[in-house]
């Protein structure tokens, strides 16, 4: 995981190309560059770097054109608009997972083109097993022949960007079709007139209040932004008066079709005929009977297929920067629960059996807690199915109102989501990347759990898998129950749809900035695009049966998965969110409303938090 941001200054941006922005009043922030560069480096902890460059107009034979300096050369007046020079400030951490050879971001090559990368290549673009994905896709950008979309537009694997284009004087950027890396923007205003991308606000960037002009009970347009998935570039140039530099905002198309196809997310078989309901039922009970492959099998095992696939691309040990020399290189976020169980699975079959694993649980209520019930259970599932394996449940112990320091910080990193709920799913992620917890130390003479001696353990595994995505490609949420019971398949594939057409903007940016806090990279194999098409030409019928009660129906092709996997106990378990598992919602109902009751009257997961 990285971090990349790039101020613009001293430059008149013209937005005429985007959809119209809200009007004022604006939330009235201010931060310095060393609090941009600390919280980047939260995220990239292996180093951090930046790069100036100047644009000013100059004149040659009658005419004005814009020349580029490094910082330090020439002489020029920066702070408005109204400045004939323009700067653009590029800061870059790095968190190093790939390469013999470490790196300083951002990286600049010999002409003069400028890229901060946070991503990963996957596929798309051919790359060593012990290469640099940056490295290797600066030069594909260097080639004159190549369009930065087409570039982009090729990798496969989460990302977003920021590159410099010595030779057109553009500045590019943007994220990956469904926004797996987090990239905030700040359009210019009267009263910030700079261009700002940061993968993260600083802290000290957080408005007061609660997103509300007090004085006139109008809605506060918000300082940061989700920049919206996709390509996008600044042209810079010379005012007709030759005073001012000038940018010119572009959107571009994704150049690929399977891009579009994605985005799009239209599934074929969305409305089943009787015959087919009726063999999808028969197939069941067959398989519960003598566990005969049905036709649902079929698609549980290419399901099954296209998943590990997707957790072999993100944790091959070659690709991990110095990945052999941890004793844990890979942890998932383990809440015990049918995603998390079905990773973990994966990754043992992944993973040399040398290698221990860390499962990661948070619990706000000791052992009490549904989340933490459920990861005991599992490992015990787990280790009867790989028991090569040392298998490590870290237990990460929390109690709310102990936690002020740290949830200011959260609220600094789920900006610019803004509501208890965020603010609760950011907290338990933000402290599950940590880390920070106690393990049951194993001995030849205990054999009984709870005899176990509880000892202080802190994960150091820097790749994190997190099953984010399931549950919207897969109707793992309540009100897909409630979609399909009041508008039947297409009710409930317009949801779906809906979900994975704004998880960038609800979940991914959020809990991306929240686990990369720690020095730690996310990794999302339910969002592997293999894994989303397969998904998607699955008939809607075959991924769920929204007919069977909970714990059966919903996420159907993924229990059925769990079973192929040998997991038969998570296969009946019932979806329960980390708020709720970990029982942070509870705690923070209590502190912020008084009670459970008095939360859910007042719809407390949209209630809007009040800023420090």
């Amino acid at each position: 995981m990285c971090g990349i941001a790039v101020i613009v200054s001293g430059v008149r941006i013209e937005l005429s190309t985007l959809q119209s922005l809200s009007e004022p009043p604006f939330e009235q922030l201010q931060f310095t560059m060393e609090d941009v560069k600390s919280v980047l480096g939260q995220r990239g902890p292996d180093s951090v770097g930046e790069k100036k460059i100047l644009l000013r107009p100059t004149s040659a034979q009658e005419s004005v054109t814009l020349s580029v300096f490094e910082d330090g050369e020439g002489d020029c007046e920066l702070g408005d608009t109204s400045s004939s020079c323009g700067e653009l400030h590029f800061i870059g951490s790095t968190l190093q997972l790939r390469g013999t050879s470490s790196i300083v971001q951002p990286l600049v090559d010999s002409s003069g083109n400028i890229l901060a990368y946070n991503g990963e290549v996957f596929g798309g673009i051919e790359i060593n097993s012990y290469d640099n994905d940056t490295e290797v896709l600066l030069k594909s950008l260097e080639n004159e022949k190549s369009l930065v979309p087409d570039v982009l537009s090729m990798i496969k694997g989460p990302w977003s960007v920021i590159f410099w284009q010595e030779s057109s004087r553009t500045l590019w950027f943007g994220k990956d079709a469904f926004g797996r890396r987090s990239l905030l923007v700040h359009w210019p205003t009267v009263e910030e007139p700079r261009f700002i991308l940061s993968s993260v606000s600083p802290a000290s960037s957080i408005a007061h209040g609660s997103g509300l002009d007090a004085e006139n009970g109008n809605s506060i347009h918000r300082f940061w932004e989700e920049l919206p998935c996709g390509v996008y570039s600044i042209s810079f140039g010379v005012s007709e008066s030759g005073l001012c530099v000038l940018g010119e905002v572009t959107k571009h198309e994704w150049t690929i079709t399977m891009w579009k196809e994605l985005i799009e997310w239209e599934r074929i078989d969305v409305l089943p005929r009787p015959e087919d309901l009726s063999n999808s039922s028969l197939g069941r009970i067959q398989e519960e009977k003598d566990n005969a492959l049905s036709t649902s099998s079929v698609f549980a095992q290419t399901v099954l297929v296209v998943l590990k696939e997707s957790v072999r691309r993100r944790t091959s040990l070659h690709i991990i920067f110095q990945g052999e020399k941890e004793v844990v290189p890979v942890a998932v976020l383990f809440s015990g629960g049918l995603d998390s169980m079905i990773l973990a699975a994966l990754l043992d079959q992944c993973l040399d059996p040398k290698y221990e694993v860390d499962l990661l649980n948070v619990s706000f209520d000791g052992p009490n807690a549904p989340d933490r019930i459920s990861a005991k259970a599992g490992i015990k599932e787990l280790k009867m199915i790989a028991p090569l394996r040392r298998w490590k449940l870290v237990e990460i112990d929390a109690e709310l109102s102990k936690l002020t320091c740290e949830t200011k910080r959260v609220m600094s990193l789920i900006n610019p989501a803004d509501t208890y709920m965020d603010l609760n799913i950011g907290t338990a992620l933000w402290l599950a990347a940590r880390g920070d917890g106690w393990i049951h130390e194993e001995s030849e003479n205990q054999t009984v759990e709870e005899d176990k001696q509880r000892v202080k353990y802190k994960s150091h595994a820097r790749v994190l898998l997190v099953g984010a995505g399931a549950d919207e490609q897969c109707a793992g949420y309540g009100r897909h129950r409630t979609k399909y019971r009041n508008g039947s398949w297409v009710a409930l594939d317009q949801e779906m749809k809906l979900d994975m057409q704004r998880i960038w903007k609800r979940n991914l940016g959020r809990d991306d900035r929240c686990i990369a806090d720690n020095g730690k990279e996310a990794r999302f194999p339910f969002l592997d695009e293999d894994v989303i098409k397969t998904l998607l030409d699955i008939p809607l019928w075959e991924i769920a049966d929204l007919e069977q009660p909970s714990g059966k129906g919903d996420k159907k092709v993924l229990r059925q998965v769990a079973k192929l996997l040998g997991l038969h106990e998570v296969a009946k378990m019932p979806k329960r969110a980390i708020q709720f598992g970990s029982r942070i919602a509870r705690e923070s109902n209590r502190k912020n409303f008084g009670s459970n009751r008095a939360a859910n009257q007042a719809s407390a997961g949209s209630v809007r938090f009040q800023s420090p």
